[in-house]
């Protein structure tokens, strides 16, 4: 640990920040469109039932590749096509968003399709249309199950991020190759504390951010505060 706490680490081009910084960006910008891609197939295959199989075993498949096999496989590919420094971002953002997209889509799926039938039936009762049923109905009822996938892909985003090491990218895990070529153990232990609290920090975020964000009586909030309720109000008997 005495890595983290040497102020020389925290500096410069190669400082923990700059790595943070990258480790984030490679993150953030693959979980942007992996949500962009999963999100609207999983909802239209929630909500007309085609594709289901396939999805299923696409979303299996992705799951067993091997990062990063596929990752210099890409490089190979790509890297002749972009001179610049964007040949090895874009193999990497590619297999970071292939990880991603598994979880967001059987999740935006198992969320539309899970909507209680009744309250569909209900909305179609009232008049609305499909579309209103789908944003005013299904989108609402599945949110929790929807951020559960986003959360599930970011943390998967965030641990696997380190491969882009291997192609002499930035981020954490920085530390790790350079640690391991230096047998500077320390180094390596730091990656991986700074990776795992990473980690942890967002899944903490995404958790406080869907309590905020989706209705307390869909995850069940407000009937276990007044179960408490009810128990605190019962008298004690002799």
């Amino acid at each position: 640990m005495n890595y983290l706490f040497d102020p020389a680490h925290w500096t410069g081009a190669d400082g923990i920040p700059n790595l943070i910084g990258e480790h984030l960006l490679y993150s953030v910008i693959a979980l942007a469109i992996a949500a962009a891609i999963a999100i609207p197939v999983g909802i239209y295959i929630g909500v007309t039932g085609k594709g289901v199989f396939l999805i299923a075993g696409l979303a299996n498949a992705l799951r067993a590749l091997p990062s990063v096999g596929l990752l210099i496989l890409l490089v190979l590919l790509i890297s002749p096509a972009f001179p610049s420094k964007m040949g090895y971002i874009l193999p990497s953002l590619i297999v970071l968003v292939l990880l991603a997209v598994p979880p967001i889509l059987t999740n935006t799926y198992a969320g539309i399709r899970a909507v209680d039938a009744a309250a569909v039936d209900a909305a179609k009762g009232m008049g609305f249309r499909t579309t209103k049923i789908l944003t005013d109905v299904q989108l609402p009822c599945s949110l929790p199950l929807v951020l559960s996938g986003v959360r599930s892909a970011l943390l998967q985003i965030i641990s696997t991020a380190t491969i882009a090491a291997y192609i002499s990218l930035g981020g954490l895990g920085r530390l790790l190759i350079d640690g391991k070529a230096q047998n500077d153990y320390s180094q390596m232990v730091a990656g991986a504390v700074l990776v795992a609290l990473m980690a942890l920090f967002f899944d903490q975020l995404l958790a406080i951010i869907t309590r905020r964000i989706v209705s307390p009586g869909l995850t069940r909030r407000l009937v276990k505060t007044a179960a408490a309720a009810d128990t605190v109000k019962i008298p004690a008997t002799v």
